[in-house]
């Protein structure tokens, strides 16, 4: 399968990023390199770009999209969150912009080999790295009642958690003990069954697919990908130059809180008390929140992109 994945708000991405033609920019999601493509496009003799990615597929599909540009594009196989490390292996002490587009792309929710996908019976995977061994199955084969609970409320925001949970572990014991399989759960279509009987019906027939949040929940679990985002910003901005911009595109309230949150942080780092007539804490401002208010897809993309209709970019600027 061919690895296609319609760019989030391109024109939008590229205006965000202000870029120079010798300037080098990192995209750390690389992808199908749909933004990666427009960006070195733009980019003059000594411009550079670094493309980095998890997912071996997404490499192959890059680097064959890029190769008119060799010259200029360096792709590694790598987290986002390994990013100051890249670069410091490239010998790049600073860059002047960086792009995230979150998420899952088009190819991964459309491969259901990748186990991403709910609309499909496939293989429990979920895995953005194939490097790694655990798998979603491995969640929800072995985590506990309370912890399927905290991770579907958490990260799947599912008012049904408690119930969904109660389900997986009830069916997967019920499993064992007739079959005596050691993973009940092997396939997307065995755990989206459990979710349905523990979602009334009514609910079922009018609130979306009844499994949407519980496999986003698994997969921020999976990949880490809360944890990856809100430890990497500060280090991200740090690795601007000064004008350097930093966007961001996200595709669910918990990524655009912690994006906010980071950046305003960054804006705005002290920690006085408020009465304080001058600052004391001698945090300095690291940049400017360019987007006060997140930029949305326009209605023509909405109509094209269905995907898009929950991505929200943000931007923030190196002083």
């Amino acid at each position: 399968m061919e690895f296609v994945h319609k760019s989030i708000m391109l024109e939008e991405v590229i205006e965000s990023l202000a870029i120079k033609p010798n300037g080098i920019y990192v995209d750390g999601t690389l992808g199908g390199a749909g933004h990666s493509s427009e960006i070195v496009k733009r980019l003059g003799e000594d411009g550079r770009l670094i493309g980095i990615d998890q997912d071996g597929e997404a490499i192959e599909a890059a680097t064959k999209r890029l190769k008119p540009y060799k010259d200029k594009v360096t792709i590694v196989r790598s987290n986002y969150a390994q990013m100051k490390e890249v670069l410091r292996d490239l010998g790049i002490p600073k860059v002047d912009g960086i792009l995230l587009d979150l998420g899952v792309s088009s190819y991964q929710l459309d491969n259901a080999e990748r186990g991403f996908t709910y609309r499909e019976d496939a293989p429990l995977d979920m895995r953005m790295d194939q490097r790694n061994t655990q798998t979603a199955a491995d969640i929800v084969n072995t985590y506990s009642e309370t912890e399927l609970y905290h991770i579907i409320r958490d990260y799947g925001e599912d008012r049904f958690a408690k119930n969904i949970a109660k389900h997986i572990v009830a069916a997967r014991q019920k499993q064992i003990d007739q079959r005596r399989q050691e993973k009940p759960y092997e396939t997307t279509g065995e755990l989206i069954e459990t979710i349905k009987a523990a979602i009334p019906a009514k609910i079922r027939a009018t609130g979306g697919h009844p499994a949407k949040r519980t496999f986003q929940a698994i997969r921020i679990e999976l990949n880490h990908e809360l944890d990856v985002l809100n430890r990497s910003i500060d280090t991200m901005i740090d690795l601007l130059n000064p004008g350097g911009r930093l966007s961001i595109i996200t595709f669910h309230s918990l990524e655009d809180r912690i994006v906010k949150k980071r950046f305003r942080d960054n804006e705005n780092p002290c920690i006085c008390p408020p009465e304080f007539p001058v600052c004391m804490c001698g945090r300095k401002s690291k940049g400017t929140v360019i987007t006060r208010k997140p930029i949305v897809p326009g209605e023509e993309e909405l109509e094209y992109n269905k995907r898009s209709k929950s991505s929200k970019l943000r931007v923030f600027e190196r002083a």
